[in-house]
Parts: structure tokens; sequence; C-alpha cells
């Protein structure tokens, strides 16, 4: 008897699941943003997701390698860095949700996207690893900047606003940097 319950269950699931995968409902995001300008803004942020998440493994890849008489405090920086880029990366893509998008999140997708290089198999001097990730922090934010009035233009006031928290972010995480091989 319990078989046939669990069975009786397990289609009764089946049958849910496919109805909520197959369904021709379309959903909308009705918040007061044109369609089209959405999917802009969709493009666009999720551009700067592939951008974070580039650094991010960057900033882990050094912080995992890095090397020298200032290992530590460079070891710890990096790990800190790695930390603040993780929450930002997860606020980023419930932005791409909330507006209606979906975030990517693949690797191929990343790097498709994604307007930063990694450096594969390379392994430079600390002050070299500091140097290349301020570069990245400083492009991100000035990327951020023209993305922020974008979507002003696009009539998206959160997400401009939004963009401009991450950029304060990223100016401290660069400031950090900066210091530390002035």
């Amino acid at each position: 008897m319990n078989t046939v319950r669990s069975l009786i269950t397990q289609f009764k699931l089946t049958i849910a699941y496919k109805i909520m995968t197959t369904s021709t409902l379309k959903k909308t995001t009705n918040i007061g943003i044109a369609e089209n300008n959405l999917s802009q803004i969709i493009q666009l942020l999720n551009k700067l997701l592939a951008d974070e998440y580039i650094l991010n493994t960057k900033t882990h890849n050094y912080h995992w390698n890095v090397q020298g008489p200032s290992f530590y405090e460079y070891h710890k920086l990096l790990e800190i860095q790695y930390q603040q880029l993780d929450l930002l990366i997860d606020e980023l893509a419930e932005r791409i949700r909330s507006v209606g998008g979906n975030a990517i999140g693949t690797l191929t997708e990343f790097l498709k996207l994604s307007r930063l290089k990694e450096q594969e198999a390379t392994y430079p001097k600390a002050e070299t690893m500091i140097s290349n990730l301020l570069a990245d922090h400083e492009q991100i934010i000035r990327t951020i900047g023209d993305d922020s009035k974008k979507c002003q233009e696009l009539e998206d006031d959160g997400s401009a606003d939004f963009l401009l928290g991450l950029k304060e972010q990223h100016e401290k995480m660069a400031w950090m940097l900066r210091s530390t091989i002035a």
C-alpha cells in the first residue's frame, strides 16, 4: 500500500513539474519600464556580472598564488576583496532577476560577455598582481559610471542607483589596492 502511495505521489510531482516547465504563460515584469528598455538593462547588467566574475576569479587566483616578503598582508587583503566581490556578484545577479531577467551563470557566458581579460597561467610578482587588479577595478568603475547613466536614459532609476552603490564599493577596493603599492 505504501508503495502505491509513493508511486502516486511521485506521479503527481512529475505531472506538476511538467506543467510548470512547459507552461505557455508568459511571465512579464510590470515595473514601469518599457520591455525594450528592460532588455537593454538586463544585457548591460549581465555584462557587468561577467566582468565582476572574472575579477573575482582573478582575485582568488592571486590570493592563492601571491608570494614575497609581504605575503601575509597581500594574502589577507585579497581574501577580504574576493569576499566582498562574492557578495557584490550575488547582489548584481539578484538585481538582474528583480528587473525580470535571467542572470548568466556559466563560465562560457562570463568569458564571452566580459570586457576584462584573464591572464591564464600567469603568476606575476605581488606588486604586479595588485596593479593588475587595480586596473580592472578602475575599468569597472568607469564602466559602471557609463552604465548608470545609460540606465537613467532607459528610465530605470533603481538600477542606476544600484550601480552607483557598486561603483562606491569598487572605488574603496581600488583605493585599498592603490594604497598598498603607493
